[in-house]
């Protein structure tokens, strides 16, 4: 971890109590690919130096770890100290032995100001939910179009018709017990998609201890017995109401339909009763569409030192950029909703 300040890169001679006050967020050298981690995936690149004989690792990467959600990356007190702790960063990666520095999902300003010293920006596609003030699911439902609305209905009716049952646990109330049984969900989807868990039991307990307040867990059972679990984050906001961030799930048994149930008709039943402006299904997901989640663009930055190997990227960022344009159209082309 790095912790940098204006002051020890000799940006300032005599900096303001703002700008010393101001700081980065947890920045880090990546040593080995693990694209996962970050959902923002440069292993092409990676494998472009690779194949010409130059190293792509150690890089340096601002953002927060298994998380794709916009936020603070850069923390500072007004847009003049953002200007000058973008400057200093910068100034911090040249200096630094490594192949580059990315900044994933910044704020849209953090985003500009990093673009402006001459960073590169990325985009891409996730699928939010937005709150339209509705008073209860039903009356989410009656603006989808009817075979949405349909289909929807159906998947929950063949949950219901199949014997499972819901409970949506709170932060505070989730047991031990609880965290044991959702960490077996978790490790059983990595599990199905051949992969490794890279959080564990201690992990969620840890969390389940320091902001009980900002989770909920969803369990399915049949009989009594739990099959199936979600875990989802969120955070309240005095304007927008807040966010509901949708992060793992996980089944021990198979039920049709069950994990629309578990991971998204019960968070956003939640999203909905507690008044929450938006729900965040996390990256990737046509399929979201289908259930009232609409496309939005994400940003990241990025510096490349090697200038051909720089040139390069930006050039396919570009024509990246283009396309990720056309796709977002053409699915604006199929909004869920009523004309």
């Amino acid at each position: 971890m790095l912790a940098l300040n204006l002051k020890s890169l000799g940006a300032l001679q005599a900096p303001s109590k703002a700008l010393r006050e101001m700081h980065v967020n947890p920045t880090w050298t990546q040593n080995a690919p693990n694209g996962l981690a970050t959902y923002v995936f440069d292993w092409a690149w990676a494998d472009a130096y690779k194949r010409n004989g130059l190293p792509y690792y150690p890089k340096l990467l601002c953002a927060v770890p298994f998380t794709p959600v916009q936020g603070n990356r850069l923390l500072s007190a007004n847009d003049h100290a953002l200007r000058h702790l973008a400057a200093t960063l910068m100034a911090f990666a040249e200096q630094a032995e490594v192949s580059s520095l990315h900044v994933l999902f910044p704020t849209q300003s953090e985003a500009d100001a990093l673009t402006d010293i001459g960073m590169m920006q990325r985009e891409g596609v996730q699928f939010h939910w937005l709150n339209d003030g509705y008073r209860d699911f039903e009356d989410f439902l009656s603006t989808l179009e009817q075979k949405k609305r349909k289909n929807i209905r159906a998947e929950r009716r063949k949950v219901r018709e199949a014997g499972i049952t819901m409970r949506r646990i709170r932060g505070e109330d989730i047991k031990d017990a609880d965290w044991r049984f959702f960490s077996k969900c978790y490790r059983q989807t990595y599990r199905e998609h051949f992969s490794s868990p890279y959080l564990n039991l201690d992990f969620f307990r840890m969390i389940g201890a320091s902001m009980p307040e900002n989770l909920l867990l969803v369990i399915a059972e049949y009989e009594g017995k739990p099959i199936a679990s979600s875990l989802v984050v969120y955070q309240r906001d005095e304007i927008t109401g807040g966010t509901l961030y949708g992060r793992y799930w996980g089944a021990l048994e198979h039920v049709p339909c069950l994990h629309f149930e578990t991971a998204y008709y019960q968070p956003l039943e939640f999203c909905i009763e507690e008044k929450l402006g938006a729900f965040e299904g996390g990256a990737q997901g046509e399929h979201k569409m289908a259930r009232g989640f609409l496309p939005t663009v994400t940003r990241s930055t990025h510096w490349l030192a090697h200038p051909a190997f720089a040139d390069a990227v930006g050039h396919f960022l570009d024509n990246e950029k283009n396309s990720i344009h056309a796709y977002v159209d053409e699915l604006r082309d199929h909004n869920p909703f009523k004309g």
